[in-house]
């Protein structure tokens, strides 16, 4: 598989998919601003997340692809490249 058709990547960007249509659909109809600024935040926040993970996953691929499988140590440390990388 690869690290890019991450099910938990597919589902967060399929989150996100859903919050602009529903976007789309506030603006259409008038609705408050509030509102569809909470929701445009919502899809901000879920394209952070989906960035994150599409990150580190690559990372982690590729890194495996030059030193081989990676121990749970390794793993673990990786882990805080994932922190790091929602600052990107």
């Amino acid at each position: 598989m690869s690290h890019a058709c991450n099910p938990d990547l597919l589902n967060r960007l399929k989150r996100a998919q859903g919050h602009l249509a529903t976007i789309l659909t506030m603006i259409e109809e008038g609705r408050d601003g509030l509102e569809t600024a909470q929701q445009l935040q919502a899809v901000v926040s879920a394209l952070d997340k989906a960035k994150t993970l599409l990150v580190t996953d690559h990372i982690e691929h590729h890194l495996e692809d030059v030193v081989g499988p990676l121990s749970a140590e390794a793993r673990e440390k990786l882990s805080r490249l994932s922190d790091l990388a929602k600052y990107l």
